[in-house]
């Protein structure tokens, strides 16, 4: 996907930025560059309200004094059971609108909201914590859901989730963001960020989160996770890069199902018809 010219003029700036004000203070920049890798690059709707949205039952709630948008949908003939669509980071829920009618013939209720600094919900930025917090208090408000259907950085925050839920649910993580690590060395090297505030960039995430950078890894999560999954991913994905799931298609876990494409890449994997029957089946199969 080429770059657009607004996103290499923004680059360019805070390049700069970052690197005037690196020499100053290294803790500063990584201040700096910590809150840009948490700020979607796109911020709102991009495309005219899908029809099935027509027919969604609006949910209009607060989260942590943001104000949210979801969706929510009831079947004709409901299967007992609540599906969460999360997408992912600079998206929103429109997207994910070829999900909405087969779940429902499914006879799964379906869910889906635009996180915090996304889509039509309030708030500036987001990153892996903050989307967990969200999907937790979404499970908590809006009855425990059964399953989780994911995208990208969604598909961290709801692997995060996962370790810390009850009950028998189900996980589908499409082209997941299966390694922090491996984004932060991508913004790294997209922004020329310098040894010393990469230190004090490391440093700040454990001093703010009480972890280190390498938690936030799904790869970690399914070693502690006993849920069914199916796992998509493309081998050209060039946004979480298919790389980062060979430790765990090595590992084994027998209740992880991989389920791989070619050519689809980060995008449009999600919205490819033979991806939506794979992940339905998976669902409805006892």
């Amino acid at each position: 996907m080429e770059m657009k010219l607004a996103q290499r003029v923004v680059i360019g700036y805070y390049k700069t930025k970052l690197r005037t004000i690196g020499i100053v203070s290294p803790r500063m920049a990584a201040e700096q560059a910590f809150k840009i890798f948490c700020t979607p690059y796109t911020k709102g709707v991009h495309q005219k309200q899908p029809p099935i949205f027509h027919k969604a039952h609006v949910k209009n709630w607060s989260f942590e004094d943001l104000q949210i948008q979801g969706f929510h949908w009831l079947p004709e003939k409901p299967n007992g059971q609540k599906v969460l669509v999360v997408h992912g980071f600079s998206s929103y829920s429109y997207k994910f609108e070829k999900y909405v009618q087969p779940l429902l013939s499914a006879g799964f209720e379906v869910f889906l909201f635009d996180a915090p600094a996304h889509g039509l919900s309030e708030g500036k930025i987001i990153n892996a914590l903050i989307y967990k917090r969200f999907l937790t208090a979404i499970d908590q408000q809006f009855g425990q859901m059964d399953a989780f259907i994911a995208h990208s950085l969604g598909g961290l925050a709801t692997s995060l989730l996962a370790e810390e839920v009850q009950g028998k649910r189900k996980l589908v993580l499409i082209a997941p963001a299966t390694e922090t690590r491996t984004a932060v060395n991508g913004f790294y090297r997209m922004f020329k960020i310098k040894e010393p505030v990469q230190q004090e960039f490391e440093s700040m995430i454990q001093r703010i989160i009480g972890k280190p950078l390498d938690h936030f890894s799904i790869a970690r999560v399914m070693g502690n996770i006993q849920l069914p999954v199916l796992w998509v991913h493309d081998q050209q994905d060039r946004i979480c890069p298919y790389a980062d799931t060979l430790p765990v298609q090595k590992a084994g876990h027998p209740h992880i199902h991989f389920y791989i494409t070619e050519g689809l890449g980060h995008n449009k994997i999600y919205r490819d018809q033979q991806v939506i029957k794979k992940v339905i089946g998976f669902l409805t199969e006892e």
